[in-house]
């Protein structure tokens, strides 16, 4: 099974992380360009654009830090703030606020030495326009802009001239506009003497500590989530350019692609002994065998999340639920075989313990006296090993497949009681 990436995010039972930095660094300058995403849980284009970054972006001078999922219980619940407005936290939060760690590790993240330069992705409602052109496109409106605080830093860094580099990156960016009124503009708060509640952002933290800051403003309004994140890559692409970052990505940067790209939702390992592809999953599976605590997952998708809700587990790619799982509590055993034995269309092969293998008409399991199989799916009478048992499509009920397409099983292995591995049977 092919995937886009390698890279397994681990996401421990306890979700006690508190916020995913992700690095591509070289060793020829220190200069950094900090994206952040997800800082409300509800604007999503941001936060996948974050994730492509991490999957399909290979940096190959200078350095582009990435945390896709800033508020990522948020993200969860698809709304702006489970504890308030996280980016209304900056200036001062409280001591018993949930959010507390997290800004306090986001901040340290923004002033590291190394840091040059920070993008804060968002989706804002409308499309802004400096005169009022009715309720969608009109001053009030944050989408389709490049925010700043204020237009210079004095400071003695190359990136402090924030309206000529924003007016740099809107006039790159509008010639590239998929639909005419697309149209990118600076945005100005003047936050120190216009706007109170700009104060408390993140972006306005970052300047009043000398940091070179802007937020990326995609339209809630556009058509699909591929055009916000359309025009966030190309956004933040005219930002590496302007800071020399060189990049090479492994896709053309067009609705079409993205919207592959965002449909792969990757895989989820789970204790080492089941991979599941999320891409073509059910919505719901049952009687996965996994422990009754301190389950390890491993998502290889930068927005991997669970989250148990009433016995099950639902798991979620940014804020996209994209299956339920149902466990079945067993005790786990290392006494297991690493590698299994198979005839699959009439040739024996041998297969590590989570692999995935491709059946064109049949395939059985070689008896083994240490573990038992289980193929879930197969129905028959008076079997409680079921290897040396010749199995072909027709003889699995679809209802138990793994996949929408219904050609997609699991093999499970035991030793007496306790659970082993799981293999993924694909017929053609």
């Amino acid at each position: 099974m092919k995937f886009i990436f390698i890279l397994f995010f681990l996401l421990s039972s306890l979700l006690n992380a508190k916020i995913q930095l992700v690095k591509k660094e070289n060793t020829d300058s220190n200069t950094t360009l900090l994206v952040i995403a997800g800082i409300h849980g509800n604007e999503p284009g941001g936060y996948f654009a974050a994730s492509i970054l991490i999957t399909n972006y290979t940096i190959t001078s200078k350095n582009l830090w990435i945390v896709p999922n800033l508020n990522s219980q948020s993200i969860i619940k698809n709304r702006r703030g489970i504890h308030g407005d996280m980016n209304r936290k900056f200036s001062h939060v409280k001591k018993g606020d949930k959010d507390k760690e997290i800004i306090d590790e986001i901040k340290e993240t923004i002033l590291s030495p190394k840091v040059s330069l920070v993008l804060n992705l968002h989706d804002g409602h409308g499309f802004y326009r400096k005169e009022n052109q009715g309720s969608i496109f009109n001053p009030n409106a944050w989408g389709q802009t490049c925010v700043i605080d204020q237009c210079d830093l004095k400071i003695e860094q190359p990136f402090g001239n924030l309206n000529d580099i924003a007016m740099e990156i809107k006039n790159s960016v509008n010639k590239k506009l998929l639909k005419q009124h697309h149209s990118f503009d600076v945005k100005n708060t003047n936050t120190k003497y216009d706007d109170e509640a700009m104060q408390l952002s993140l972006t306005y933290f970052c300047v009043t500590n000398k940091k070179p800051s802007f937020a990326i403003e995609t339209s809630k309004n556009l058509g699909n989530l591929s055009q916000k994140v359309f025009y966030q890559l190309l956004a933040i692409e005219e930002y590496m350019n302007i800071m020399g970052i060189k990049y090479e990505r492994d896709f053309e940067l067009n609705e079409k692609e993205i919207a592959k790209i965002l449909n792969n939702h990757g895989s989820l390992g789970i204790n080492s002994n089941i991979l599941l592809n999320l891409t073509d999953i059910k919505k719901s599976l049952s009687y996965i065998p996994i422990k009754s605590k301190s389950n390890e997952f491993k998502f290889s998708h930068p927005l991997g999340n669970i989250k148990k809700i009433e016995g099950r587990y639902s798991v979620f790619i940014g804020n996209k639920q994209v299956t339920q799982l149902k466990p079945q509590y067993f005790n786990l055993t290392n006494d297991c075989q690493n590698k299994l034995d198979f005839v699959i269309d009439g040739k024996k092969v041998s297969l590590l313990n989570t692999s995935d293998f491709y059946v064109t008409a049949d395939f059985k399991v070689i008896k083994s006296e240490k573990q038992r199989v289980n193929i879930i799916g197969y129905q028959p009478k008076g079997h409680i090993d079921e290897s040396d048992v010749t199995i072909s499509l027709g003889n699995l009920n679809k209802n138990y497949s793994i996949d929408k397409q219904h050609k997609t099983y699991r093999v499970e292995f035991y030793k007496k009681e306790e659970f082993c591995s799981m293999l993924m049977v694909h017929f053609k």
